[in-house]
């Protein structure tokens, strides 16, 4: 008979969760030491659980799982949960743009992978959110990590085919299959691919190449401070992405459309299905 396996608690974040029985949770999470785990919390759903109050997204937890087979297990058993304390996420605003991270986590990541650097970014992206001022230059930040952390994003400061450094002051095109090429549309100005200025592209890649974020690094995060002078992956990051932000979002859709496949996210249909109501 095969004995308990048990592992060492980590901290982590839930994705999402679905009823498995009566009492009991199937849950999507994201751990610092596992990367995406798929757990059952056996009693979570009644009423005087320890475990209800706590399984909720956009807070840190500290979780302990225990297995009956291999680490290769799909679906492990998590037996005990605790908030790891630090400020509520406030929600608001920035509530469905949040589900828009969890799904993207879901989607793009595979199970049992980790990426320390890319959980810490989303508890700083979390942070950032909550000022509705940095929201948008949050989610770009993140999707460039993501894209950067899973090994989809090339070298932002170069050009991918031929090694030239991008220059200040040309436009390049971020391309899914082909990386950084110099943009050579010929027409009518905004009516060809998206582009963005060298300097931006050198700036971004330099804020990815930054050492990994320090968890109180959003307090230094301020208009006053020049970006040279932002410490952390995420501040700085956000800080370079400010000049071009709906420019950006464009190409960065387009990166992560292509990596989806033919998946569609629902809660960037829903977010544009509430823009036009």
């Amino acid at each position: 008979m095969a004995r308990a396996a048990s592992r060492p608690g980590t901290a982590a974040y839930v994705l999402h969760s679905h009823d498995w029985s009566e009492s009991s949770l199937i849950l999507e999470l994201f751990t610092r030491d596992h990367g995406r785990v798929v757990a059952v919390a056996k009693g979570a759903k009644r009423p005087y659980s320890q475990l209800r109050p706590v399984l909720m997204p956009f807070q840190r937890l500290v979780v302990t799982f225990g297995v009956k087979r291999s680490e290769d297990a799909e679906v492990w058993l998590l037996r005990q949960a605790e908030w790891a304390g630090g400020p509520a996420w406030p929600g608001g605003a920035a509530l469905l743009p949040g589900f828009y991270l969890n799904e993207l986590l879901m989607r793009l990541m595979v199970r049992h992978d980790p990426h320390p650097a890319l959980f810490d970014a989303y508890g700083q992206t979390l942070q950032a959110m909550a000022d509705p001022t940095l929201l948008q230059a949050a989610l770009r930040a993140f999707e460039l990590i993501l894209l950067r952390q899973l090994g989809h994003l090339p070298d932002l400061s170069a050009q991918t085919v031929n090694g030239q450094s991008v220059l200040a002051g040309q436009n390049y095109e971020v391309h899914p299959e082909l990386g950084v090429v110099a943009a050579r549309w010929v027409g009518e100005p905004g009516a060809g691919p998206v582009v963005l200025d060298g300097a931006m592209l050198t700036h971004m890649e330099a804020a990815l190449s930054r050492p990994a974020p320090q968890p109180d690094a959003l307090t230094m995060l301020s208009d006053a401070i020049p970006t040279q002078a932002l410490p952390t992956a995420v501040p700085s990051l956000m800080a370079a992405c400010m000049p071009a932000l709906s420019e950006l979002k464009a190409v960065l859709r387009s990166l992560i459309h292509y990596h989806l496949g033919s998946q569609t996210l629902r809660t960037r249909q829903l977010m544009m299905e509430l823009q036009q109501s």
